[in-house]
């Protein structure tokens, strides 16, 4: 009697504990309120199938507990319930799967006339890049990868001349203007996550990561590595800023391009090289 109770117990306070703790989302800054759903849905079905188990549980501690006189029937096999549990937790896992696949499909098909922004992480900070006036991203190289080139911008690709380069600084993003994030690492494996973007994805060295997304609030936002990479992980933090048109405008014209960069620093070598 007191295992079956203990084992209610646990059933009643764990749905308490899910409506009454605040272990709710940060509010929603993004078109990504399908994540959301996804996850409820599978703390639904998730939920379901916990409260069912341990009743059962209860119920078979209660209904076979030891009583004097009383033999257990062994039944190695039961075709029948089998086949049940077998169609049951099908339906489960296709009702989980199903909604995450339909998102997505979503995640990764960017629309069109959707801009680009370049994400580079690195131990421990967020580089970024940006498109200049001709509106494309220029070629990099991991290769390229040095102080003065930190990015791996490929200096031979007239392309990534003009593109507007962010240095462990802030990024700022336009309002209600949807946004391809290329994600790539120069070093380990990282994770770009804004919380309030529902959006995230793995930036693995040596390939290239994407999704999109549309802020759909102006406000600061934290950039967190959702993924192990090194002992200062916990610091690798960064600020994405949602600005209205005009400020973001604003904010473009003061960044610099790859051709100041790089200009402005072979004028600084140049000039330590005559001291």
């Amino acid at each position: 009697m007191t295992v079956a109770l203990v084992l209610v117990l646990v059933v009643v306070g764990s749905i308490l504990f899910h409506i009454l703790s605040p272990w709710w989302w940060t509010p929603l800054a993004s078109n990504w309120g399908y994540i959301d759903d996804t996850i409820i849905i599978t703390f639904w079905i998730t939920g379901a199938v916990f409260t069912a188990v341990v009743l059962f549980m209860a119920w078979c501690v209660l209904r076979y507990r030891h009583r004097e006189g009383v033999r257990a029937a062994y039944q190695p096999e039961n075709k029948k319930l089998e086949t049940w549990l077998t169609i049951g937790t099908a339906v489960g896992v296709a009702a989980m799967l199903a909604p995450g696949l339909y998102v997505w499909a979503h995640f990764i098909t960017v629309p069109d006339g959707a801009a680009e922004v370049e994400v580079v992480g690195q131990q421990w900070q967020w580089n970024f890049r940006l498109p200049g006036e001709d509106g494309k991203l220029g070629r990099s190289d991991a290769r390229l990868v040095s102080f003065e080139n930190p990015l791996g911008i490929d200096p031979d690709d007239p392309a990534g001349q003009d593109d507007l380069v962010i240095e462990a600084a802030d990024l700022h993003l336009p309002v209600d203007k949807p946004v391809k994030m290329v994600l790539r690492s120069i070093d380990v494996l990282h994770d770009f996550y804004v919380p309030e973007f529902r959006a995230k994805m793995d930036m693995v060295p040596g390939m290239v990561t994407y999704f999109w997304l549309t802020p759909t609030r102006t406000g600061t936002f934290e950039i967190l590595c959702a993924e192990l990479c090194g002992v200062s992980h916990g610091f690798m933090r960064g600020t994405l800023m949602v600005d209205t048109e005009q400020d973001y405008r604003a904010w473009l014209q003061g960044q610099s391009t790859f051709a100041q960069l790089s200009g402005s620093r072979q004028t600084g070598m140049v000039e330590e090289a005559g001291q």
